[in-house]
């Protein structure tokens, strides 16, 4: 499994509470293009659209040596494949319970691309804030450790 692309800001904005894989509908020349490392999840996320899943704003720009393609839109929703139990159980979690289904990563399982995504929970501000601060602590800890030893 090779990880294509990361969503850096998914872990920071939101706690993921269940992780899901889909696969998704692409068309040949943008399977190509993120086999080459072009995709962008940044500002994605999933929606629900009647009883589907689709991955929105996900930035696939078009593959270099695909040739003309009339009309391509990068940033158009593409469908996820799930099963119908799968689909319900996230459409009902997502509704009722008012969380977020948020785009984690896209790799690669054998010959498939995979999206992997999770049901999050938005984090609050002085959650965000909290986390930097630890950060910061611990990096100051760890700064003062090595600095005695040499």
């Amino acid at each position: 499994m090779a990880t294509l692309a990361f969503n850096k800001r998914a872990n920071f904005d939101y706690q993921i509470l269940d992780k899901y894989e889909a696969g998704l509908v692409l068309a040949g020349f943008e399977v190509k293009s993120i086999k080459t490392g072009h995709i962008s999840l940044k500002e994605s996320f999933v929606t629900i659209k009647g009883n589907e899943l689709y991955l929105t704003n996900a930035n696939i720009p078009l593959y270099k040596h695909a040739g003309k393609v009339a009309n391509y839109n990068p940033t158009n929703p593409r469908k996820l494949l799930l099963k119908k139990s799968e689909i319900k159980h996230l459409i009902g979690k997502a509704r009722t319970q008012g969380l977020t289904l948020v785009p984690i990563r896209v790799y690669t399982k054998k010959r498939l691309i995979k999206l992997e995504f999770g049901l999050g929970k938005g984090k609050k501000e002085y959650d965000k804030r909290e986390k930097i601060k630890k950060r910061e602590d611990e990096r100051g800890i760890r700064r003062a450790f090595l600095g005695n030893k040499n």
